[in-house]
């Protein structure tokens, strides 16, 4: 079995509200959930307006299935339009 996870440092410019900024990360979550098969939530930063960070995890008995799917998880993120990635940290066990 291999475990990969992911943790991403997101910038929001551009949000008001702590309202806006839950809608935003929802509707990456939920995509990145259904199209994956990943578990996916905000796990720092709840309360700051312009800050997020996101933790990934995925489970395989192909370690080339979990690098795959880590990078691809980087690579959606990092195309969001309204969202900018300063950091991201990946740790296969």
């Amino acid at each position: 079995m291999r475990v990969g996870t992911v943790v991403v440092d997101l910038n929001l410019p551009g949000i008001g509200s702590l309202k806006e900024k839950r809608r935003r990360l929802k509707s990456l979550l939920a995509r990145m959930r259904n199209k994956y098969n990943i578990s996916i939530a905000e796990v720092n930063f709840n309360d700051s307006l312009r800050m997020a960070q996101l933790g990934a995890a995925v489970v395989s008995n192909d370690h080339k299935h979990v690098d795959q799917t880590i990078a691809t998880i980087v690579k959606v993120i990092d195309s969001e339009p309204e969202m900018i990635m300063t950091d991201y940290r990946v740790e296969i066990l």
